[in-house]
């Protein structure tokens, strides 16, 4: 993936890590569209010149319907980033403390991003060079209890991209699994997160990350190695303690 020239749509970059780096793309010369639900977000950013698109990740046919708008307006579009997600603590110790939300977590975490590839993938390759950036998290690799279900979405998402980098293989398209540690943003208690690493941080080793491994199957940080390679390194349980506050 190059980082300037691109034509990028971001679902979910009305805040937190999606602006962060549709921010940043824009600086470097690209075509960003955001998508969001909040109307009144958007037409802050459409302000500041990205594109906008309304878009609920949770609803399929919105999904559609966005698509077909993106399509049309930015037939460029080269790069999705699945960026959207949702991140709610669950009590399975009865079945109103986490099925609701557990159901939730899921459309909006694991059936969005397999949606809006969906609603893109023909899109994408036809365009010479096109990229898929899915956006885990360390969690995907060391879980956090209390968030079981965003947890296990996000392992999905990891073998989810490992599976389809190898069928599009023989397409244009490449695709880029971002992993984040944990962010200062406004998901879940991340503010008050004594290891949450400052956002603009986060963005911008990001981006020189991507600027620097064009080629990379993962963006890793080094804040989020401490989980990502755990269990290769045979400290997994340690790991796991440390995260779930156990020791």
């Amino acid at each position: 993936m190059h980082i300037t020239g691109n034509t990028l749509f971001i679902p979910g970059a009305t805040s937190g890590i999606g602006l962060a780096l549709a921010r940043r793309f824009k600086d470097r010369g690209n075509t960003v569209v955001v998508g969001g639900r909040r109307t009144e977000l958007l037409e802050e950013l459409r302000e500041e010149g990205f594109g906008v698109a309304h878009i609920d990740t949770a609803d399929p046919t919105s999904i559609t319907r966005a698509a077909t708008q993106v399509i049309a307006e930015y037939p460029d579009l080269d790069t999705l980033v699945n960026m959207a997600g949702i991140m709610v603590a669950e009590d399975w110790h009865t079945a109103e403390g986490f099925l609701s939300v557990a159901e939730d977590t899921v459309n909006v975490n694991l059936l969005g991003p397999i949606r809006l590839i969906a609603a893109f993938t023909e899109q994408l390759q036809s365009r010479p060079a096109a990229t898929i950036v899915n956006v885990s998290s360390g969690l995907a690799s060391v879980p956090l209890a209390r968030t079981a279900t965003y947890s296990a979405t996000k392992a999905a998402i990891h073998a989810l991209s490992e599976a389809i980098r190898v069928q599009y293989a023989d397409t244009s398209v490449q695709v880029i699994e971002l992993v984040p540690p944990v962010v200062r943003t406004g998901l879940a208690d991340t503010a008050r997160n004594p290891r949450a690493i400052p956002l603009d941080d986060f963005a911008d080793n990001v981006i020189a990350l991507l600027e620097s491994q064009p080629e990379a199957h993962e963006i890793l940080v080094d804040q989020v190695k401490l989980q990502r390679y755990a269990e290769r390194r045979g400290d997994y349980e340690k790991v796991f303690a440390l995260i779930n506050g156990q020791q």
